[in-house]
């Protein structure tokens, strides 16, 4: 099994926040909306080198997404940005109406995702996001696990035609990734293994990772694929490997209604049924707490990956 280290720990809106400034560098018709977050959103090198691009909206998202819609009639490649729950749940009609139904060439970037977003609470996380962005036709929808992925995935989502659906978080987290290019829809093969499939989202592949090894020191071989994006989903790659293994447990920082979970499960029944095992939450809100303890709280930690596992194992016999 590969062994995956870190030096650093970094959050991944700040990946997103140089991304967008050297995209900012890349190409002149790339701006930058923000609904009066620019630091929480690491928007402040954007703004600072290119102030007749960025343009503060104050708190008013709906009409920042609206101006966005616009603003690809004339060319331009906007990039909006405030926290998870205000890019969606707030705005879902403008999304719906302006964006999606038209294919507008807009990028939603929204961080403070999930549970880890922490002491702020249920009022501020989101754990449906992925679900609504990804019922929406003509809709990407890109969750990135490190700052080194969430950089390069930003670059990426403004070389494709179409709306994305950026999402990444706010605590530090072991960048792993190796910097480089980012292919949208292409699922990453982190470790090959034949006993269990283990496809995670977000902050929960470093999870997979370790969970990855503490299966090894037990005699189980895990193969983990990093799946930054859940649409479109590589369904290729999830099949090849289950057809191996047997059994998968997805595992993300969501709801277990309509996440990456329920996109493999749907696939699973259509093209090759196996066990599956969901580590997610489970129809619930958040609460206030620190990353840490919500994660072992709500069950998304790498033992839970890792119980998972064997349950998945055990019920392929």
């Amino acid at each position: 099994m590969k062994k995956y280290t870190y030096t650093e720990k970094k959050d991944t809106r700040s990946g997103f926040g140089a991304g967008l400034h050297e995209l900012g560098k890349m190409n002149e018709d790339v701006v930058a909306l923000c609904a009066d977050l620019t630091g929480s959103l690491k928007m402040d090198a954007f703004k600072n080198d290119f102030p007749e691009r960025f343009f503060q909206m104050g708190i008013a998202e709906a009409n920042m997404i609206n101006v966005a819609a616009g603003m690809t009639i004339g060319g331009k490649i906007p990039f909006t940005g405030t926290f998870a729950n205000f890019s969606t749940s707030r705005v879902y009609d403008q999304i719906r109406q302006s964006i999606a139904y038209s294919k507008k060439n807009v990028k939603i970037a929204a961080s403070h995702s999930g549970l880890t977003l922490g002491e702020d609470g249920a009022t501020h996380q989101v754990l449906e996001d992925i679900g609504m962005m990804k019922m929406l036709p003509h809709m990407t929808v890109i969750n990135t696990c490190d700052y080194n992925q969430t950089k390069a995935a930003t670059i990426a989502a403004a070389k494709h035609d179409g709306p994305v659906y950026l999402r990444f978080g706010r605590p530090s987290i072991p960048v792993f990734m190796p910097e480089g290019e980012f292919e949208i829809g292409k699922a990453i093969m982190l470790n090959e293994g034949t006993d269990v499939t283990i496809v995670a989202t977000g902050h929960l592949v470093w999870e997979a990772i370790q969970a990855g090894e503490a299966l090894e020191a037990e005699g189980i071989s895990a193969e983990i694929i990093n799946i930054h994006t859940i649409k479109p989903l590589d369904e290729e790659a999830i099949l090849k490997s289950v057809k191996k293994t047997g059994c998968v447990v997805s595992a993300e920082e969501h709801q277990i209604a309509g996440g990456l979970g329920e996109s493999v499960a749907s696939s699973l029944t259509r093209n090759h049924l196996v066990p599956q095992e969901f580590v997610a939450v489970n129809d619930t809100f958040g609460e206030s707490g620190t990353p840490a303890q919500l994660m072992e709280k709500y069950g998304l930690t790498a033992k839970d990956i890792v119980k998972a596992a064997k349950k998945a194992i055990e019920r392929k016999g």
